[in-house]
């Protein structure tokens, strides 16, 4: 424990519990609140959080063309710890694989019901801006802020030889001021570790509904603990492993169970229709990114987009410190071309595939009314998945396997995000090896569990998810400080 930092351990574990006490003793009021404030931000920071989003995009992309693009990170002898396809698959597992389970399947079909811009009649058109819209808010606009934030972290670490820490980021001014430093870092640490908690959450209402939906067990708040305490303690024990030996194994588990689901809906499904569709959405998607990704609503009586992708960029952004704090530390040897390559571009492809595959082979069904799709997505979206699976054959066995898939990837963030926090909070440099106190790891891990298991007795997580995409409206500026100090720093390197 010589290497905790005592101050943000403490601080935050006390702001944690004051915080999850309040919300979950005042759900309705807490979710009222945050709600308003959330629109309150949106109508007013709106055009802010589109110019930051695209603009961190095109900073990534100009990167690459940089004199710095062939600096590395840790130095020009450093080497990379990591295999590519290691390093891909912990950065996916880590960033975004939940998600796309989640709403591979229901996001799709909801814009279809519900984006304002539809048109009557042209399925052609409407079905090519769903999938359009669902690859705008998970592809490169959000693989964009984790790279460059992600890019800030590890240049600081193993190029400056700074601490894990957000502090570290913003310059000499801030990381000397010992009250400023401590308050960023403890900013950091409970918006890593509420984002983590509501997805923890949300994941176990989703993994509940899946058992009732596929095996009729009835959902019950005792069956929503036993499996935050079976996520929980898997994730203890792949965090007390360590990098190397839990999150690598747990990823790489991950990345197959998951190709072996995408290539069954592939090639059991509508093959020809899907290949189809995936070539006519590149190019929509293509045509109609720059239109799709500034557009403001202005002219609409709608409020769709506060709800939508103005959601999804905050949440970006409050998820930034802790995926793009895990990527770093896995980043070691890599060149910035490399870095912004692998972190912003292949997850994008990735994103691009499974939402094309998913995203289609559940259109088909709407299209052709093979199932009851439509209807199942609005009125409980948490069973999209399973219900797709409804007119393939094995159904319930591809059930299982998607509930061990969903599973594995909310392991992966568990214990992810108490390895990050872990780090967060520790005094010196970590650097390459993780020597971040085992303690400090197993309280991170236990809490996570804790935290979701009160808010979901207690309603609390609608009013913690607002309040965590809200955290991503400040983020995003002091994202923009670090890339500034980023930036001045590079030359440095070339010296």
């Amino acid at each position: 424990m010589n290497n905790l930092s005592k101050p943000r351990f403490l601080l935050s574990i006390l702001l944690l519990s004051v915080i999850t006490t309040i919300v979950s003793l005042n759900s309705d009021i807490s979710e009222t609140f945050f709600l308003d404030l959330q629109s309150t931000l949106s109508m007013y920071l709106g055009w802010m959080i589109i110019i930051l989003a695209n603009g961190f995009l095109i900073f990534a992309v100009y990167l690459l063309f940089t004199k710095y693009k062939n600096i590395r990170l840790g130095g020009n002898n450093a080497v990379p710890k990591y295999s590519y396809i290691n390093w891909i698959a912990m950065l996916f597992s880590a960033g975004l694989g939940i998600g796309l389970l989640f709403y591979g399947v229901a996001e799709p079909i909801m814009h279809l019901n519900s984006y304002p811009g539809m048109i009557d009649g042209d399925m052609s058109y409407n079905a090519g801006k769903a999938i359009g819209l669902a690859n705008l808010h998970w592809g490169l606009h959000g693989w964009a802020i984790y790279s460059l934030l992600g890019l800030c972290f590890a240049f600081a670490a193993y190029n400056k030889k700074l601490p894990f820490r957000v502090s570290s980021l913003l310059g000499k001014r801030v990381a000397n001021n010992k009250y400023l430093a401590i308050t960023i870092d403890i900013i950091a640490i409970l918006t890593t570790v509420l984002g983590v908690t509501t997805s923890l959450g949300l994941g176990t209402i989703q993994i509940s509904s899946g058992l009732s939906y596929v095996f009729s067990i009835p959902e019950s708040f005792l069956n929503r603990v036993i499996i935050i305490v079976i996520i929980t303690l898997i994730g203890l024990a792949s965090v007390c492993l360590g990098l190397d030996k839990g999150i690598k194994r747990l990823s790489q588990i991950n990345m197959i169970l998951a190709t072996l689901l995408m290539m069954f809906i592939f090639l059991l499904g509508p093959t020809v229709f899907i290949l189809n569709a995936l070539i006519q959405n590149f190019g929509s998607y293509v045509n109609t990114l720059i239109q799709s990704a500034t557009w403001t609503e202005v002219y609409e009586s709608t409020t769709w987009q506060n709800g939508w992708t103005l959601f999804f960029y905050t949440w970006w952004f409050a998820w930034a410190p802790f995926v793009s704090l895990f990527i770093a530390r896995i980043s070691y040897g890599r060149t910035i071309k490399e870095f912004i390559i692998g972190v912003l571009f292949v997850p994008s492809l990735i994103v691009f595939l499974w939402m094309g595959i998913f995203g289609n082979a559940a259109i088909y069904q709407v299209i052709n009314e093979t199932s009851q799709l439509n209807d199942i997505v609005n009125n409980n979206y948490t069973v999209a998945l399973f219900a797709l699976f409804d007119v393939y054959p094995i159904a319930k066995i591809v059930s299982i396997l998607a509930l061990l898939i969903i599973v594995t990837f909310f392991v992966t963030s568990s214990d992810s995000g108490a390895l990050v926090a872990s780090m967060l909070s520790s005094k010196s440099h970590v650097g390459i090896h993780d020597d971040s106190p085992i303690l400090s790891r197993v309280t991170w891990a236990v809490l996570l569990g804790i935290i979701a298991a009160v808010l979901l007795y207690k309603g609390g997580l609608t009013a913690l998810q607002t309040s965590v995409v809200i955290c991503g409206v400040p983020f995003s500026i002091i994202v923009v400080f670090a890339c500034r100090q980023l930036y001045k720093s590079l030359d440095s390197e070339l010296e």
